[in-house]
């Protein structure tokens, strides 16, 4: 009996020893492990390119575009100066020949062309007639349509179906008789020998051959006709062949004046700073 309780006591004191020894490492505390393991340094938060961020990219794109908008937009304002400073071909002049270039007969197709472009779809063709209506209008001529707008669209009306008539007929004449109907600039140097060439050609054409001339037949033939017709609707008293008469004149005059400024309209947009491109 003592031999067993000896025994005994000595097999649940070696359990009791083991199971203290063991305790220590199953239950130990927090605060001996180390803070890599406890608590882990957060990484540091990676820096963000600015050259990649959505911002600056947007930023760089608005950029790029508004270079571009504004070298187009440069490009349209040079093409819009280079064709205001070519303002004497089209509005004021028409058709004509450059200096050094050589004369051709022109075909059928040409003249309707030449045609149109000095009758009806250049702003030259009205522009010329507006001119002379404001002068009608300031003279007072004729005194039976007044004043005011009322009596400036009588006059500018009047205007343009005279031109429209002496036009249409000159051209015309000048197909049937196979003549030159635009003014050619004078090949010549010198403003006296230019100047006396304009008023030249005012009055004389070049025939088929583009080298002899003769005499404006179809042009000063279309401003009498073109004025006989005007009668048809202005006031009373009016005279048929007085109207045609003083377009004859004005032909004179007004056609001289055009063939001076085509001449030296050159010369006009280099004094002015203005010069074709």
């Amino acid at each position: 009996m003592f031999l067993l309780v000896g025994t005994l006591a000595i097999a649940f004191g070696g359990a009791s020893a083991q199971d203290d020894s063991s305790q220590p490492s199953a239950a130990q505390p927090e605060s001996s492990q180390s803070p890599s393991q406890t608590d882990p340094a957060p990484k540091p938060k990676e820096k963000k390119d600015e050259g990649s961020s959505p911002a600056q990219a947007v930023a760089e794109k608005t950029k790029e575009v508004t270079e571009e908008a504004a070298e187009a937009t440069k490009k349209v304002g040079e093409q819009a100066l280079v064709k205001a400073r070519d303002w004497e071909s089209g509005w004021v002049t028409g058709a004509y020949v450059e200096k050094g270039r050589s004369l051709v007969p022109l075909e059928g197709k040409q003249r309707r062309e030449i045609y149109l472009e000095q009758t009806l779809v250049t702003p030259s063709a009205y522009m010329k007639r507006m001119f002379a209506a404001g002068i009608d209008q300031a003279r007072g001529a004729p005194p039976q349509w007044g004043g005011g707008i009322g009596g400036y669209s009588r006059r500018f009306a009047s205007r343009e179906g005279q031109f429209i008539a002496a036009n249409s007929l000159a051209a015309l004449g000048n197909a049937m008789l196979n003549y030159e109907p635009r003014y050619d600039q004078c090949n010549c140097t010198g403003f006296w020998p230019r100047t006396r060439h304009a008023i030249a050609r005012n009055f004389v054409t070049y025939n088929h051959s583009e080298r002899e001339v003769r005499p404006q037949w179809a042009l000063y033939g279309g401003s009498f006709g073109g004025g006989m017709i005007s009668s048809a609707w202005k006031p009373h008293p009016r005279n048929t062949f007085a109207e045609g008469g003083r377009a004859m004149l004005g032909q004179a005059g007004y056609g001289t004046l055009l063939n001076l400024f085509i001449e030296f309209s050159k010369d006009i947009n280099r004094k002015i700073g203005a010069r074709k491109r």
